[in-house]
């Protein structure tokens, strides 16, 4: 075990008061708050760098027969296992924990001061500019309806059937684009769109597939967005436990993503991008902390983004937690996570391609470049089929259904229509990430191959 030394600074009572510096929060509290051990646990080794230990890899799940076998969670992509220097983080800050932006007491200075650094992280982690606003929120699906809230009188949003729901569904006006058959077609038709519309407009689109894992061209569509005058909300969610992103270098305006996405599973995401359309917008949420002062004839909000849109306690943890990913991540270093998870994928892939009867779904081919997420089907069973098999008698835990993206995947089945209700027009999905092992992926394909010999 190792121990990491976290200089904390103190912070101000009221949010709308801090800085936007990296390393410090003023504060009208005590100058310098003392220094508060943390506990990161022991990492495991890799070729390059050391990669972090995930929580539950030694977890014993039962399957037919009453047997017990290590589970292997193929299931990353829906919700991702807890990182152990998250953990060890979350353990650190709980001792001190007591409330946010309010308290002139010790505890309350130092978890205010945490929390506000945890934003200085995500900021940094994303590469945002020095003055983009860092909301957070509890997920992907909630920073987006967050901005949806803060649309311009009239903004019309554009967005591609291929998209998870969290995009197709909270705007007011939208025009839906069909699922491009190319990277270059979603430019060419993103360009069209944007190009008929008059008055504010908003480009949404996934960094990565949460079907497919394939890699949208984000930077292109920001290029086009910006040409006509729009602006760009790029869905990070199944991008960034994969791959770094900088929101600065592809110029994008607007990100959002998920903690639990990224080994944080606390209840926390974060909205990340330009402060003048929130500034302007009604408060997400209305109540204490996002307000100055109520008085008979109403009340007066906050100018300061992250304050008028983080109404209530916030979730300190998950906020202490997402930072804590961050951090994790970027110590170790893009190069051996990136290594180690192509290697898998290109032996899941392989091992997937050998096996009768099961076809891989893809938008774009299956050259394009991807993160660690594979959809497939099974001749001869629904997916609910083969997950429950995969599960009760093989110990696999993967994904089944419509993967909150109807259009998308009905479009890759080539089915007219199915509800979550009809399993028939469903697939099954496999997502790797840090803890995944070449075991892991080669008992899904041996069980895949035993199944497929039953149909």
């Amino acid at each position: 075990m190792s121990t990491l030394t976290i200089f904390t600074p103190a912070n101000t009572a009221n949010p709308a008061n801090t800085t936007s510096t990296v390393s410090t929060v003023s504060t009208a509290a005590p100058a310098v708050l003392p220094a508060v051990p943390v506990t990161v646990p022991e990492t495991r080794a890799s070729d390059d760098r050391p990669i972090p230990a995930v929580l539950g890899s030694d977890l014993e799940v039962p399957v037919r027969g009453g047997r017990l076998v290590r589970y292997a969670n193929l299931d990353y992509a829906a919700s991702a296992p807890c990182l152990e220097p998250v953990s060890a983080a979350v353990a650190a800050a709980l001792p001190a924990y007591s409330s946010v932006h309010r308290g002139a007491g010790y505890a309350s200075q130092l978890t205010t001061a945490r929390y506000e650094q945890a934003r200085h992280t995500v900021r940094a982690f994303v590469g945002a500019r020095p003055d983009d606003s860092v909301i957070f929120t509890r997920n992907t699906t909630d920073a987006t309806n967050l901005l949806a809230r803060s649309l311009p009188e009239g903004t019309t949003a554009v967005v591609f059937d291929t998209e998870h729901h969290a995009s197709l569904l909270p705007w007011e006006r939208v025009v839906r684009l069909a699922a491009p058959a190319f990277p270059g077609e979603a430019v060419r038709a993103a360009d069209e769109a944007l190009a008929s519309i008059d008055g504010p407009k908003l480009l949404v689109v996934t960094a990565a597939s949460n079907v497919t894992g394939e890699l949208w061209p984000i930077a292109a569509l920001a290029h086009i967005a910006h040409r006509h005058g729009a602006r760009v909300l790029v869905d990070a969610a199944q991008l960034v436990p994969h791959r770094r992103l900088n929101l600065t270098a592809l110029d994008l305006d607007y990100v959002a993503f998920s903690g639990h996405k990224l080994y944080a599973p606390f209840g926390t995401g974060a909205l990340i991008g330009r402060s003048d359309w929130l500034t302007d917008a009604e408060p997400y949420l209305r109540g204490g902390g996002a307000v100055k002062a109520v008085n008979d004839d109403g009340a007066e909000w906050y100018d300061d983004p992250e304050a008028r849109h983080e109404a209530g306690t916030p979730n300190v943890l998950g906020a202490v937690a997402l930072a804590a990913a961050c951090d994790a991540l970027t110590a170790t270093g893009w190069t051996p996570l990136v290594r180690e998870e192509e290697r898998l994928l290109g032996r899941l892939r392989a091992g997937l391609a050998s096996v009768p009867g099961v076809h891989e779904l893809s938008l774009w081919g299956p050259d394009h470049p991807r993160v660690g997420i594979v959809s497939f089907v099974v001749d001869g069973f629904t997916a609910r089929e083969v997950a429950e098999a995969l599960s009760g008698d093989y110990g696999i835990g993967v994904r089944d259904g419509k993967f909150c993206a109807h259009p998308f995947v009905r479009h890759l089945l080539g089915a007219k229509d199915g509800g979550c209700d009809d399993v028939t027009a469903s697939a099954v999905r496999a997502s790797i990430g840090i803890g995944t092992t070449s075991e892991h992926v080669d008992r899904l394909i041996g069980a895949l191959r035993d199944l497929a010999s039953r149909g």
